[in-house]
């Protein structure tokens, strides 16, 4: 989402005979031909693992009347977007295990890049939203109610995608409108702001200036947000006089704050180091561990500690609806 600085690197000029790039190639996870299979096997297991885990989560919700509240609303928007998540990316991810070299045309790598920018800046306001709802429930317990109302959760999760895909597509259309040319291999998995506008050999500054002001706006005003919400929750936290409580009232928050810590610092690791620690090889690690393992623990780290939610599961499971 955030550019680094870099210094000037020669562009094609008006008069040279350029190659325009209408093909991309994804050097992906480089292997022995039989470990690709392998490879495969393991990405569509994680794959198969994350949609059942979130559809069970979304399901569980919506079909227990204990869970309809604004904390399991946001959880399974949540739950949703970690599905488009993965299904933006691992597809073609396992379509390159089996075919080589690891092809997408420059419509469709558009296309992932504008899904994938989309899903990181609705998850950023989501992630403000879903401490905002924790805010409000141990800042305010008594008036929780009658402020986090199902129409101002609604509100909340439409605006999040809502801005989150809007400033997306306005980044990814000026990203677009360069030219690119040279050499068309990156060494990445999937196509991300970074790589691609290392490949333009014309003038991108506009695009490079938008994508930073627009990542700036979505990125660090909801970080605000959270940092705030969770700066009141700890002043109340610490005005409990027990310590059961306050670790009752912690708890709450517990997962949340662990899910925004991870979201956070591969932000960071991943688009705001310098240029002179950049590592396509260690931000491809990353952004595996980003892109693939953190829609698998994100559920857990939600579910596993809360009794409601596994209560409500259980039930579920064993008769095939929640109780009224």
């Amino acid at each position: 989402m955030f550019c680094r600085l870099a210094a000037p690197k020669p562009r094609g000029m008006r008069g040279e005979n350029v190659t325009k790039v209408s093909t991309f190639i994804l050097v992906g996870f480089p292997s022995a031909p039989g470990m690709l299979y392998v490879l495969f096997l393991v990405f569509l297991f994680i794959y198969l693992f994350v949609l059942v885990e979130n559809l069970v989560i979304i399901l569980t919700i919506w079909s227990s009347t204990s869970l309809h509240r604004p904390m399991y609303y946001f959880l399974s928007s949540m739950s949703s977007l970690e599905i488009w998540y993965m299904s933006n990316i691992i597809p073609k991810m396992l379509d390159g295990f089996l075919l080589q070299p690891k092809r997408i045309s420059f419509v469709g790598c558009m296309t992932q890049l504008c899904f994938f920018s989309s899903l990181v800046c609705t998850e950023c306001v989501l992630l403000a939203s879903m401490a905002y709802d924790r805010y409000v429930a141990i800042c305010h317990p008594l008036r929780y109610q009658v402020i986090m109302t199902t129409g101002l959760c609604v509100q909340l999760v439409a605006f999040s995608f809502v801005s989150g895909f809007t400033i997306s597509m306005i980044k990814v259309y000026f990203i677009s409108s360069a030219t690119f040319c040279g050499s068309n291999v990156w060494n990445h998995f999937f196509c991300d702001i970074s790589p691609i506008l290392k490949l333009a050999c014309t003038d991108f500054s506009t695009a490079e200036l938008v994508d930073f002001i627009l990542a700036f706006i979505i990125l660090v005003f909801p970080l605000v947000a959270t940092m705030l919400s969770y700066g009141y929750i700890t002043l109340a936290v610490f005005r409990i006089p027990s310590a059961s409580g306050r670790w009752r009232a912690f708890s709450t928050c517990a997962s949340h704050l662990t899910v925004v810590t991870i979201f956070y610092m591969a932000m960071i690791f991943i688009y705001v180091r310098p240029e002179a620690v950049d590592s396509r090889s260690s931000n491809k690690l990353i952004s595996a561990v980003y892109t693939v393992l953190t829609p698998v623990m994100n559920p857990l780290i939600y579910c596993l500690r809360n009794t409601e939610f596994k209560d409500a599961l259980k039930k579920v499971l064993s008769f095939g609806h929640a109780p009224p």
